[in-house]
């Protein structure tokens, strides 16, 4: 079975013979990494509006939105076929706006019951919050998306110049029609970076470990990653038992080049130590030490899927965006004869070429330094000049949060988001992802001040609903000490009764002196120094204490 290259409508198709039901995808050269954190989202949002005038149907049918693609697909019958993918071209033709709101929610609600991939964070850390790094945060933008959003969002990226048709089946269906705008065939966004050195290393949430690094795309990373998954198995798992999972995969980027990423878990209380055995194999793998077995065995492995009837249906998706991309379709003989090609030379050479360029996530309370790893950045080089509120520095071109001697600084200029609430909380995130809050719980900004701000971010200010009062922060003790408690209507009556039980004592004292001094006699039993000085000594000090005691509490009173 060969695949063949067709046209439908002036779309790019690829057709591959199969005799199963037919699958049929089209796929766009539009994802999240196209987005910007204002409008986060709208990739998928137009995605969920086109699939729902289909409704509930007999056959299987999906939309999916990656970081560089957009996929229709659907499996069913010749009718089906033509009936879906023509319903989805009308549909980017002419989005059911209707559905916004609706759609909107649901994708709320998707996001609550989606867990946290392994490594998430990882594209946040190297890229920062643009382009490649969008894919590490949350559909921010939805709030903001308007209807005339999604019809320019639409017009831009869902074009026939920007689409490639894939099908599967006995034959392509005779009345497929593919009505889309014209455009242009969008390329692939440059990589930012928000990593200054590499190899570098952060910190994570949980016990395990991470490590990507970047290759140019190529057989040689494909093999590189099984044999990273098979050493990382061997040593944390089956030697140490350190750990239950240890994968690694390979992920084209779009631009030439793709990321080997590898994962660990741990056992409880062993996160140090499968940290440990991880760095051992990056360090075994730099150096060359790669067993030619473990080479062979992934080749086997990856030659395994390429046979059957259905290994050139299962690459068609992948051959279609390589068609996107500008990259070669290869059929499955040519990627079989590359995959035999590959020496273990050729991986050690990869290797070096991830490692140089690794991130690594460690576990909490750990750090790689001792790896010979350069921290990733935390926090910002400059603060800005302006009035201080609290921590926060208000000046013309930004804000800073100061922490000891750390600062985190986002300039207007490069914030790319600003998540508004309506009681005056403002989260900026600058584009290499780091993070500035205005509390005005914590920093009172003024309100004609806090104006300024929202002007100089209005183009990338996304307005978020009222937030529930508990989860609004509250200053520390340490930011704001408690004021003394204001005098209360008896402070008055207690500062009069301690005066004159201070006037009754300090005369008792005097009177007593005078008694004893007037009928002093040289042969009294009791000497004067040790009665008279201790007796008056007591009186006077207390007589002292409540005039005091007495005196402040009617200041207080004159002060309320």
């Amino acid at each position: 079975m060969s695949m063949r290259r067709l046209e439908v409508d002036g779309v790019p198709a690829l057709y591959a013979s199969y005799d199963g039901p037919m699958i049929a995808g089209l796929t766009f050269r539009v994802g999240q990494v196209d987005e910007a954190l204002p409008y986060r989202g709208i990739t998928h949002l137009l995605e969920h509006l086109v699939l729902h005038r289909h409704g509930l149907t007999d056959y299987h049918y999906n939309g999916a939105t990656g970081a560089i693609s957009t996929t229709f697909t659907l499996q069913g019958g010749e009718d089906d076929i033509t009936t879906y993918l023509t319903g989805v071209c009308e549909s980017l033709l002419d989005p059911p706006l209707d559905r916004l709101e609706t759609e909107r929610s649901i994708l709320r609600a998707e996001a609550a019951g989606r867990g946290m991939s392994v490594n998430e964070l990882m594209p946040l850390w190297r890229y920062g919050a643009r382009d490649y790094g969008l894919v590490s945060y949350e559909e921010m933008g939805l709030p903001r998306i308007t209807g005339e959003h999604l019809r320019r969002w639409a017009a831009n990226w869902f074009t026939r110049q920007n689409a490639v048709l894939w099908v599967a089946g006995r034959r392509m269906p005779p009345g497929l029609r593919l009505r889309l705008r014209d455009g242009v065939r969008q390329p692939v966004p440059p990589p930012s970076s928000a990593l200054p050195r590499t190899p570098a290393w952060f910190t994570g949430p949980g016990t395990h470990v991470v490590f990507d690094g970047i290759v140019r795309r190529g057989t040689a990373g494909s093999v590189l990653a099984g044999v990273l998954e098979r050493e990382l198995f061997r040593t944390l798992r089956q030697e140490d038992g350190n750990s239950y999972t240890a994968t690694a995969s390979y992920a084209p980027r779009g631009d030439g080049f793709a990321s080997v990423t590898a994962f660990a878990d741990a056992a409880p209380g062993k996160h140090d130590a499968v940290l440990g055995g991880f760095v051992d194999v990056l360090a075994k793998v730099r150096v060359g030490r790669i067993e030619r077995a473990d080479v062979d065995a992934v080749r086997a492995k990856a030659g395994d899927a390429l046979t059957g009837p259905m290994a050139e249906v299962g690459r068609l998706p992948a051959q279609a965006l390589n068609l996107l991309l500008g990259e070669p379709v290869r059929d499955v003989e040519q990627v079989r004869e590359e995959l035999h090609a590959v020496t273990v030379a050729e991986v050690h050479r990869t290797a070096l070429d991830a490692l140089d360029s690794g991130l690594l996530q460690v576990p909490c309370d750990l750090d790689a330094e001792w790896a010979g790893y350069t921290a990733a950045p935390t926090s910002s080089t400059r603060v800005v000049a302006g009035p201080r509120y609290g921590r926060l520095v208000v000046g013309a071109d930004g804000l800073s949060l100061q922490h000891d001697d750390a600062a985190a600084t986002v300039l207007y200029g490069e914030c790319a988001v600003c998540l508004a609430y309506p009681d005056g909380g403002r989260q900026l995130i600058g584009h290499d992802s780091i993070t500035v809050r205005v509390e005005p719980t914590i920093h009172p900004v003024p309100p004609d001040l806090l104006r300024q701000i929202d002007a100089a971010l209005a183009r990338v200010t996304v307005w978020l609903p009222a937030r529930d009062p508990r989860s609004i922060p509250q200053p520390s003790p340490a930011e704001h000490p408690p004021l003394p408690a204001p005098a209360g209507p008896n402070t008055l009556v207690g500062g009069i009764v301690l005066v004159v039980l201070s006037v009754v004592a300090l005369c008792c004292g005097a009177t007593w002196t005078w008694a004893v001094a007037d009928n002093s006699d040289p042969e009294s039993d009791v000497p004067f120094d040790a009665v008279t000085g201790t007796i008056n000594g007591i009186l006077y000090a207390a007589g002292l204490v409540m005039l005091v005691l007495g005196i402040r509490l009617l200041l207080k009173r004159r002060a309320r």
